[in-house]
């Protein structure tokens, strides 16, 4: 399978994104000469990194049969402080929330996702250092 992405200049800094059959815009922030159209690129890893594992983990926990009422995922990246401004590291938030759950299962979950399943992850580490928190119920587990 092979993946296939297509930008096309606007104007200053912004691009006309194709991916997937969908269109959007990409810019960058007013103080780099963009005028802040659409997000930034290094903000799309991470929300390819979420995504991935966010599906992962979803289905995972489908298949185990435990029901989630709410869940999110979000993360917090550390970028180097010269030039390249790459991202370094990654901080990966699981948030559940829901009757009845226990950790186990959640962490399985997890698990399952960083080590084999999603291929984002899998191609950022490690050259990126990335861990996660879980939090259930509003508790956080200690990871």
């Amino acid at each position: 399978m092979n993946l296939e992405a297509k930008i096309d200049w606007e104007q200053g800094l912004a691009f006309q994104a194709h991916l997937d059959g969908f269109d959007f815009v990409i810019d960058g922030t007013p103080e780099a000469g963009g005028k802040n159209l659409g997000p930034r690129p290094k903000g799309l890893t991470l929300v390819s990194l979420l995504g991935c594992t966010g599906m992962d983990v979803i289905s995972i926990l489908g298949k185990m049969k435990v029901k989630v009422e709410k869940f999110a995922v979000s993360a917090e990246a550390a970028l180097a402080d010269e030039h390249p401004k790459k991202i370094v590291a990654i901080k990966v938030i699981y948030d559940f929330t829901g009757p009845g759950l226990t950790p186990e299962p959640l962490r399985k979950a997890v698990a399952l996702s960083e080590e084999k399943y999603c291929g984002v992850r899998a191609t950022l580490a490690p050259a990126v250092t990335i861990s996660h928190e879980i939090v259930v119920n509003g508790n956080c587990l200690i990871e």
